[in-house]
Protein backbone atom coordinates (compact mmCIF):
# COMPACT_ATOMS: atom_id res chain seq x y z
CA UNK A 1 0.00 0.00 0.00
CA UNK A 2 2.91 2.53 1.31
CA UNK A 3 4.75 1.52 -2.49
CA UNK A 4 1.44 2.22 -4.37
CA UNK A 5 1.02 5.48 -2.18
CA UNK A 6 4.37 7.06 -3.08
CA UNK A 7 4.34 5.90 -6.96
CA UNK A 8 0.87 7.94 -6.54
CA UNK A 9 2.29 10.79 -5.17
CA UNK A 10 5.52 11.06 -7.96
CA UNK A 11 2.17 10.86 -10.72
CA UNK A 12 0.68 13.79 -8.81
CA UNK A 13 4.06 15.92 -8.91
CA UNK A 14 4.98 15.16 -11.86
CA UNK A 15 1.27 16.54 -13.17
CA UNK A 16 1.70 19.72 -11.78
CA UNK A 17 5.28 20.70 -12.74
CA UNK A 18 4.30 19.76 -16.33
CA UNK A 19 0.74 21.95 -15.59
CA UNK A 20 2.87 24.86 -14.17
CA UNK A 21 5.14 24.63 -16.95
CA UNK A 22 2.39 24.72 -19.42
CA UNK A 23 1.59 27.73 -17.50
CA UNK A 24 4.62 29.80 -18.13
CA UNK A 25 4.28 28.67 -21.72
CA UNK A 26 1.37 30.77 -22.13
CA UNK A 27 1.70 33.84 -23.99
CA UNK A 28 1.73 36.77 -21.25
CA UNK A 29 -0.60 38.54 -23.19
CA UNK A 30 -3.64 35.87 -23.01
CA UNK A 31 -2.77 35.03 -19.96
CA UNK A 32 -3.62 38.54 -19.05
CA UNK A 33 -6.04 39.19 -21.01
CA UNK A 34 -8.22 36.11 -19.76
CA UNK A 35 -7.43 36.44 -15.88
CA UNK A 36 -8.46 40.32 -16.07
CA UNK A 37 -11.63 39.18 -18.46
CA UNK A 38 -12.74 36.33 -15.30
CA UNK A 39 -11.96 39.44 -12.96
CA UNK A 40 -14.40 41.51 -14.46
CA UNK A 41 -17.01 39.09 -14.06
CA UNK A 42 -16.95 38.27 -10.92
CA UNK A 43 -19.45 39.47 -8.46
CA UNK A 44 -19.55 42.56 -6.27
CA UNK A 45 -19.02 40.65 -3.46
CA UNK A 46 -16.43 38.06 -4.45
CA UNK A 47 -14.29 40.85 -5.85
CA UNK A 48 -14.80 43.12 -2.54
CA UNK A 49 -13.62 39.24 -1.01
CA UNK A 50 -10.21 39.16 -3.06
CA UNK A 51 -9.27 42.59 -2.37
CA UNK A 52 -10.15 42.03 1.55
CA UNK A 53 -7.63 39.21 1.18
CA UNK A 54 -4.94 41.31 -1.19
CA UNK A 55 -4.70 43.77 1.79
CA UNK A 56 -4.51 40.94 4.70
CA UNK A 57 -1.71 39.36 2.57
CA UNK A 58 0.10 42.79 1.68
CA UNK A 59 -0.03 45.18 5.11
CA UNK A 60 2.52 47.86 4.29
CA UNK A 61 1.36 51.05 2.76
CA UNK A 62 4.32 52.56 1.65
CA UNK A 63 7.94 50.99 1.38
CA UNK A 64 11.17 51.45 -0.33
CA UNK A 65 12.77 48.67 -1.84
CA UNK A 66 15.59 50.56 -3.44
CA UNK A 67 18.13 48.11 -2.31
CA UNK A 68 16.62 44.73 -3.15
CA UNK A 69 17.57 42.68 -6.16
CA UNK A 70 16.07 43.07 -9.77
CA UNK A 71 13.62 40.24 -10.97
CA UNK A 72 16.53 39.39 -13.50
CA UNK A 73 19.24 39.12 -10.91
CA UNK A 74 17.62 36.77 -8.30
CA UNK A 75 18.60 33.48 -7.96
CA UNK A 76 15.40 31.36 -7.16
CA UNK A 77 16.66 27.68 -7.92
CA UNK A 78 14.28 25.69 -9.29
CA UNK A 79 12.21 24.71 -6.53
CA UNK A 80 8.39 24.44 -6.40
CA UNK A 81 8.11 27.82 -4.64
CA UNK A 82 10.03 29.68 -7.89
CA UNK A 83 7.04 27.54 -9.95
CA UNK A 84 4.63 29.22 -7.79
CA UNK A 85 6.03 32.75 -7.77
CA UNK A 86 7.54 33.17 -11.53
CA UNK A 87 3.77 32.19 -12.89
CA UNK A 88 2.68 35.54 -11.54
CA UNK A 89 5.64 37.34 -11.29
CA UNK A 90 6.68 37.41 -14.58
CA UNK A 91 3.74 39.42 -15.47
CA UNK A 92 5.82 42.79 -14.16
CA UNK A 93 9.03 44.32 -15.30
CA UNK A 94 12.25 42.04 -14.81
CA UNK A 95 13.69 45.43 -13.23
CA UNK A 96 11.31 45.54 -10.84
CA UNK A 97 12.75 44.82 -7.31
CA UNK A 98 11.95 41.95 -4.58
CA UNK A 99 12.85 40.51 -1.51
CA UNK A 100 11.78 36.91 -1.47
CA UNK A 101 12.42 34.71 1.58
CA UNK A 102 11.80 30.30 0.34
CA UNK A 103 11.14 28.19 3.12
CA UNK A 104 8.87 27.79 6.46
CA UNK A 105 9.80 31.68 7.34
CA UNK A 106 9.18 32.05 11.43
CA UNK A 107 10.11 35.44 11.69
CA UNK A 108 9.17 38.99 10.31
CA UNK A 109 11.94 40.10 7.71
CA UNK A 110 13.49 43.59 8.44
CA UNK A 111 11.67 44.74 4.80
CA UNK A 112 8.91 43.60 3.15
CA UNK A 113 9.47 40.30 1.74
CA UNK A 114 7.24 37.90 0.00
CA UNK A 115 7.09 34.76 2.21
CA UNK A 116 5.13 31.70 2.33
CA UNK A 117 4.42 31.80 5.63
CA UNK A 118 4.66 34.41 9.01
CA UNK A 119 4.18 34.53 12.78
CA UNK A 120 0.65 35.54 13.31
CA UNK A 121 0.13 39.14 14.64
CA UNK A 122 -0.26 42.72 14.57
CA UNK A 123 3.73 43.23 13.42
CA UNK A 124 3.80 41.34 10.55
CA UNK A 125 3.37 43.91 8.13
CA UNK A 126 6.96 43.08 6.74
CA UNK A 127 6.15 39.31 5.51
CA UNK A 128 4.11 39.04 2.30
CA UNK A 129 2.12 36.06 1.87
CA UNK A 130 2.00 34.43 -1.41
CA UNK A 131 0.58 31.09 -2.51
CA UNK A 132 3.82 29.04 -2.29
CA UNK A 133 4.33 25.37 -1.92
CA UNK A 134 1.01 25.18 -2.93
CA UNK A 135 1.18 21.16 -4.14
CA UNK A 136 2.08 20.22 -0.76
CA UNK A 137 -0.51 22.51 1.36
CA UNK A 138 -3.42 23.28 -0.38
CA UNK A 139 -4.59 19.44 -0.96
CA UNK A 140 -8.03 19.06 -0.48
CA UNK A 141 -9.60 16.38 0.08
CA UNK A 142 -13.46 14.85 -0.68
CA UNK A 143 -14.20 13.14 2.03
CA UNK A 144 -17.15 10.38 1.31
CA UNK A 145 -17.53 9.22 5.30
CA UNK A 146 -20.24 11.15 7.27
CA UNK A 147 -19.33 11.97 10.68
CA UNK A 148 -21.26 10.06 12.51
CA UNK A 149 -20.05 7.03 10.88
CA UNK A 150 -16.41 7.62 11.88
CA UNK A 151 -14.09 6.36 14.70
CA UNK A 152 -15.07 8.36 18.06
CA UNK A 153 -11.23 8.86 18.44
CA UNK A 154 -8.44 11.31 17.76
CA UNK A 155 -5.81 10.99 14.96
CA UNK A 156 -2.46 12.33 14.39
CA UNK A 157 0.32 11.26 12.08
CA UNK A 158 3.41 13.51 10.87
CA UNK A 159 7.52 14.02 11.66
CA UNK A 160 8.49 14.72 14.81
CA UNK A 161 11.65 16.57 14.06
CA UNK A 162 10.26 19.61 16.51
CA UNK A 163 10.56 19.53 20.53
CA UNK A 164 6.96 20.46 20.57
CA UNK A 165 5.61 17.71 18.77
CA UNK A 166 8.09 14.95 20.23
CA UNK A 167 6.50 16.46 23.47
CA UNK A 168 2.94 15.74 22.35
CA UNK A 169 3.56 12.44 20.65
CA UNK A 170 5.48 10.95 23.76
CA UNK A 171 2.41 12.46 26.03
CA UNK A 172 -0.55 10.45 24.19
CA UNK A 173 0.90 7.89 21.95
CA UNK A 174 -0.28 4.97 24.37
CA UNK A 175 -4.08 6.94 24.93
CA UNK A 176 -7.29 5.39 24.67
CA UNK A 177 -8.62 7.85 23.24
CA UNK A 178 -6.76 8.58 20.50
CA UNK A 179 -4.57 6.74 17.47
CA UNK A 180 -1.31 9.06 17.94
CA UNK A 181 2.45 8.56 16.33
CA UNK A 182 5.21 9.85 14.62
CA UNK A 183 6.99 8.41 11.81
CA UNK A 184 10.33 8.30 9.80
CA UNK A 185 12.27 7.57 6.87
CA UNK A 186 15.13 6.46 9.48
CA UNK A 187 14.17 3.02 11.74
CA UNK A 188 13.92 4.61 15.16
CA UNK A 189 12.92 1.81 17.41
CA UNK A 190 10.94 3.91 19.64
CA UNK A 191 7.46 3.36 20.68
CA UNK A 192 5.88 6.24 19.76
CA UNK A 193 7.04 5.47 15.83
CA UNK A 194 3.86 4.31 14.40
CA UNK A 195 4.55 4.54 11.35
CA UNK A 196 2.87 6.16 8.07
CA UNK A 197 -1.17 6.47 8.23
CA UNK A 198 -2.85 7.50 5.01
CA UNK A 199 -5.07 10.42 4.59
CA UNK A 200 -7.87 7.80 3.77
CA UNK A 201 -7.15 6.06 6.27
CA UNK A 202 -6.77 9.61 9.03
CA UNK A 203 -10.25 10.28 7.42
CA UNK A 204 -11.69 7.27 9.15
CA UNK A 205 -11.51 9.06 12.98
CA UNK A 206 -13.96 11.35 14.08
CA UNK A 207 -11.26 14.04 15.01
CA UNK A 208 -8.12 15.15 13.58
CA UNK A 209 -5.09 16.77 15.74
CA UNK A 210 -3.45 19.52 14.04
CA UNK A 211 -0.14 20.38 15.06
CA UNK A 212 1.91 23.24 14.03
CA UNK A 213 5.35 21.72 12.84
CA UNK A 214 8.31 24.37 11.95
CA UNK A 215 5.36 26.83 11.05
CA UNK A 216 1.52 25.56 10.15
CA UNK A 217 -0.12 22.31 10.36
CA UNK A 218 -0.02 21.15 6.99
CA UNK A 219 -2.76 18.77 7.62
CA UNK A 220 -4.72 21.74 8.66
CA UNK A 221 -6.26 22.25 4.89
CA UNK A 222 -7.20 19.23 4.31
CA UNK A 223 -8.86 18.86 7.56
CA UNK A 224 -11.16 21.54 7.09
CA UNK A 225 -12.07 20.16 3.96
CA UNK A 226 -12.94 16.78 5.47
CA UNK A 227 -15.88 15.49 7.55
CA UNK A 228 -13.72 14.89 10.46
CA UNK A 229 -13.68 17.60 13.21
CA UNK A 230 -10.20 19.83 13.60
CA UNK A 231 -8.64 20.19 16.96
CA UNK A 232 -5.64 22.19 17.82
CA UNK A 233 -4.19 25.07 20.37
CA UNK A 234 -4.77 28.56 18.91
CA UNK A 235 -2.06 28.74 15.69
CA UNK A 236 0.99 30.78 15.64
CA UNK A 237 1.77 31.01 12.23
CA UNK A 238 -0.08 31.43 9.19
CA UNK A 239 -0.13 31.06 5.17
CA UNK A 240 -2.01 31.79 2.47
CA UNK A 241 -4.48 29.77 4.42
CA UNK A 242 -5.16 32.87 6.52
CA UNK A 243 -5.07 30.54 9.63
CA UNK A 244 -4.82 34.12 11.60
CA UNK A 245 -8.53 34.57 10.57
CA UNK A 246 -9.74 31.06 12.14
CA UNK A 247 -12.04 32.08 14.93
CA UNK A 248 -11.93 28.58 17.90
CA UNK A 249 -15.45 27.31 18.42
CA UNK A 250 -16.54 28.32 14.40
CA UNK A 251 -13.86 26.79 12.42
CA UNK A 252 -12.18 24.41 14.72
CA UNK A 253 -11.93 23.48 18.36
CA UNK A 254 -9.29 24.85 20.15
CA UNK A 255 -7.42 22.82 23.03
CA UNK A 256 -4.68 24.40 25.54
CA UNK A 257 -1.60 24.51 23.68
CA UNK A 258 -0.02 21.40 25.67
CA UNK A 259 -3.86 19.70 24.43
CA UNK A 260 -4.16 18.05 28.04
CA UNK A 261 -8.26 19.28 27.21
CA UNK A 262 -8.77 17.21 24.17
CA UNK A 263 -10.30 14.14 25.72
CA UNK A 264 -12.98 16.03 27.32
CA UNK A 265 -13.28 17.67 23.91
CA UNK A 266 -14.23 14.66 22.21
CA UNK A 267 -16.55 13.29 24.75
CA UNK A 268 -18.61 17.03 24.69
CA UNK A 269 -18.55 16.62 20.79
CA UNK A 270 -19.17 13.00 20.75
CA UNK A 271 -22.16 13.80 23.12
CA UNK A 272 -23.27 17.30 21.06
CA UNK A 273 -22.63 15.83 17.22
CA UNK A 274 -25.15 18.66 15.99
CA UNK A 275 -22.02 21.28 17.66
CA UNK A 276 -19.62 19.20 15.38
CA UNK A 277 -21.32 19.15 12.08
CA UNK A 278 -22.22 22.92 12.75
CA UNK A 279 -18.27 23.80 13.08
CA UNK A 280 -17.25 21.13 9.91
CA UNK A 281 -19.98 22.96 7.82
CA UNK A 282 -18.40 26.24 8.72
CA UNK A 283 -14.82 24.89 7.99
CA UNK A 284 -16.10 23.50 4.26
CA UNK A 285 -17.42 27.00 3.47
CA UNK A 286 -13.84 28.79 4.83
CA UNK A 287 -12.16 26.47 2.43
CA UNK A 288 -14.66 27.03 0.12
CA UNK A 289 -12.78 30.36 -0.60
CA UNK A 290 -9.39 28.61 -1.59
CA UNK A 291 -10.62 26.03 -3.94
CA UNK A 292 -11.67 28.61 -7.17
CA UNK A 293 -8.47 28.68 -9.02
CA UNK A 294 -9.30 31.32 -11.34
CA UNK A 295 -10.11 33.78 -8.08
CA UNK A 296 -6.59 32.44 -6.86
CA UNK A 297 -4.82 33.48 -9.59
CA UNK A 298 -6.14 37.18 -9.71
CA UNK A 299 -5.58 37.01 -6.15
CA UNK A 300 -1.49 35.94 -6.44
CA UNK A 301 -1.77 38.98 -8.80
CA UNK A 302 -2.84 41.38 -7.08
CA UNK A 303 -0.87 40.54 -4.52
CA UNK A 304 2.31 41.29 -6.42
CA UNK A 305 0.67 43.85 -8.07
CA UNK A 306 -0.06 46.11 -4.50
CA UNK A 307 3.62 45.17 -3.62
CA UNK A 308 5.28 47.09 -6.99
CA UNK A 309 2.82 49.86 -6.33
CA UNK A 310 3.43 50.42 -2.37
CA UNK A 311 7.10 50.56 -3.54
CA UNK A 312 6.51 52.77 -5.79
CA UNK A 313 7.53 50.50 -8.54
CA UNK A 314 5.80 49.83 -12.23
CA UNK A 315 2.77 47.38 -11.12
CA UNK A 316 0.91 46.74 -14.68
Amino acid sequence: MQRHFLHRLKRIKLFFYLGQIKKLLTPLHIYKRSSFHYFHTLSFSHKKQLLRRVAYYCKPERFDLSSAQRIKDQKFGSTTYYLDLIEYLRMFPNTNQIEVLFGDVTHVPTVPTIVKSRPIGDDNQNSIVMKLDKRRHFNFVEDEMAFEHKIPKAVWRGTIHQPHRLEFVKRFYQHPACDVGGYTKRDRAQPWEKGYLSITEQLNYKYLFCIEGVDVATNLKWGMASNSLCMMPRPKYETWFMEGTLIPGVHYVELRDDCSDFEEKIEYYNNHPEKALEIIDNAHRYVEVFKHRKREDICSYLVLRRYFKQSGQPSR
